[in-house]
């Protein structure tokens, strides 16, 4: 049902949970969220279309995955599955990971990640700074092999897994939070573009504006991946995200890594905003949507900051069309 001027729906509330008593006011965790919508005045092909980006960079670590794993990190204590000292164990590419660690510290917990190998370096340097435990798997073995190898981990240690593929929350801290600030920002949304990944913030973010508005169109973007790293995509034989509901899906574009941080690039040039490699990819499909479009509104989701993907200089290699940059997990 479309919200109604001056309702107020089930999630119209931002912060699903109250953060425990012990975090201050000023404390990194009540940082997370209430992110900017920003408007990309110079990348629409369209007078009459605009195009917004919800700036996820602006969180702690610089990603959207501090609200996932504060809202998971929060859930276990409540639950009473985690005491300070104890360590907590994830399956993650790289932004959970990094996400978690810094949720952690907060808490005093430890952290042990399970990495697919071909993330980009710069991942592994951030969370050796965070000090935290890693453990590598091959390419091959795909997100379906990190999440296996989590859980067992977790029993071998003595650990709490974190289950971000798996747990509901994820979905849900992202259509009462992240949808509900879309929709308090520009209520008059057209299209919504994110990329799948785990399937929280797609589906989160859509069931919130598809209540707001049924005729919004839902657009989701994969990254093409080398030969190596196809078990890692979402939507391949080898492992659908349990949380991603494809009902809800309009159009999907898989994006090569090449074209992404050329956007990526595109995006400091024009805008004079770093953002991450997987808002390169997103724009992408956004410019692809616009096209169609004669006017309206759509919303881009720009999920990390692109700071530590800068030493690598990647876009060097996208200016030559590397077919080697699809055998990283840019995203």
């Amino acid at each position: 049902m479309t919200d109604k001027p001056g309702s107020t729906s089930p999630s119209a509330a931002l912060g699903i949970l109250p953060l425990p008593g012990t975090v201050g006011a000023h404390s990194a965790l009540r940082q997370i969220g209430n992110t900017p919508l920003i408007e990309l005045t110079h990348m629409s092909p369209k007078p009459g279309v605009r195009i917004f980006a919800k700036f996820e960079g602006t969180n702690p670590t610089g990603s959207i995955k501090d609200r996932v794993a504060r809202a998971l990190v929060c859930q276990l204590e409540r639950d009473g599955r985690l005491h300070p000292g104890q360590r907590i164990v994830e399956a993650s590419s790289g932004n959970t990971a990094i996400s978690l660690a810094m949720v952690a510290r907060q808490r005093g917990y430890k952290v042990c990640v399970v990495l697919p190998e071909g993330v980009p370096p710069m991942i592994a340097d951030t969370l050796m700074l965070f000090d935290v435990h890693l453990h590598w798997c091959k390419p091959l073995a795909g997100m379906r092999g990190a999440i296996e190898a989590a859980e067992q981990l977790a029993k071998d240690c003595g650990g709490v897994a974190l289950r971000q593929f798996q747990n509901p929350l994820n979905v849900h801290v992202h259509e009462t939070e992240t949808g509900e600030e879309i929709v308090r920002d520009l209520p008059d949304v057209d299209v919504f573009v994110a990329g799948i990944g785990t399937g929280g913030t797609i589906t989160g973010v859509a069931r919130r504006l598809r209540r707001h508005n049924p005729k919004v169109r839902i657009v989701g973007v994969e990254p093409h991946m080398g030969e190596r790293l196809q078990g890692l995509t979402c939507l391949d034989d080898h492992f659908a995200a349990p949380l991603f509901d494809i009902s809800l899906l309009d159009r999907r574009f898989l994006v090569t890594a090449a074209r992404s941080l050329q956007l990526m690039r595109e995006i400091t040039a024009r805008e004079g905003l770093v953002a991450g490699v997987s808002s390169g990819a997103a724009l992408h499909a956004a410019l692809r949507e616009a096209e169609r479009m004669d006017r309206g509104n759509i919303v881009v989701m720009f999920s990390d900051s692109g700071w530590k993907y800068l030493p690598s200089r990647p876009w060097d290699a996208a200016e030559r069309d590397d077919p080697d940059l699809d055998e990283v997990h840019w995203w």
